[in-house]
């Protein structure tokens, strides 16, 4: 029997790709996003449901709870990105703070509201998984310290679900392509480089994320729990 997923910003790139593998595994499947269009496209396209929701607002959460299944096996916190590419630079103290609360909602509280909101409905056995970043390791301005908050916020996540037989973990890709992570900003100078800092020479892609995905959410991954799993193509590597 097919299980119940929960993908936040599940319109684009990586997050269609992870709503994608569960659909095609047989999985009921629920998307979330800000953009109505771009969401009710992609569900059309994959045969799975959308329901509009930006996961830094607490009303709209509160209210998309209600339009979800009462179980819910798989959570992936994927909304977010780097909002610094959609403003200007900061220019004072104030405009600092709301960057850095900017990414911070998006990329952080975003992921521990729609857990907080969909704990009590989280299957055991169960997963949440979320997307965090290669830049939590390298810096990357408000962006990065977000991504290092998500993984250190995973690790309490994870004593505490542990007892109920789900697990939690963090997906921390490197330079993945056809996203719109970059708004179309990436010089072909700075992916080259991306790219040849990677032992496997090559761009990720939006499949090799979802793929870890689906295997941290699987049975084959019940003992794994309390993680980040990089998927960077060897770009920072670990011990």
């Amino acid at each position: 029997m097919g299980r119940n997923i929960v993908v936040t910003g599940g319109a684009t790139g990586i997050g269609r790709a992870i709503a994608q593998i569960f659909a095609t595994k047989g999985d009921t499947v629920v998307i979330t996003g800000r953009r109505p269009e771009p969401l009710h496209a992609t569900a059309a396209e994959l045969g799975v449901t959308a329901q509009v929701c930006d996961a830094t607002d607490p009303a709209q959460i509160e209210a998309l709870v209600g339009q979800l299944p009462r179980e819910i096996h798989v959570l992936v916190n994927n909304a977010g990105g780097n909002t610094d590419f959609d403003q200007e630079a900061p220019t004072d103290l104030r405009s600092l703070a709301a960057a850095w609360r900017t990414n911070l909602d998006a990329n952080l509280i975003s992921a521990v509201l729609m857990t907080s909101a969909l704990r009590d409905r989280l299957a055991t056995p169960g997963a949440v998984v979320n997307i965090g970043s290669i830049a939590a390791d390298k810096g990357a301005g408000a962006y990065g310290a977000a991504k290092a908050g998500l993984a250190s916020w995973n690790t309490q996540l994870s004593a505490e679900l542990g007892p109920r037989g789900i697990t939690a973990n963090v997906v921390a890709p490197g330079y993945i392509s056809a996203t719109e992570f970059f708004r179309d900003k990436l010089t072909d100078e700075r992916r080259d480089s991306l790219v040849a800092a990677t032992h496997t020479r090559r761009p990720g892609v939006p499949e090799d994320i979802a793929a870890a995905v689906h295997y941290l959410a699987s049975p084959a991954a019940r003992q794994v729990t309390g993680q980040v799993l990089a998927v960077n193509g060897g770009e920072r590597t670990t011990r």
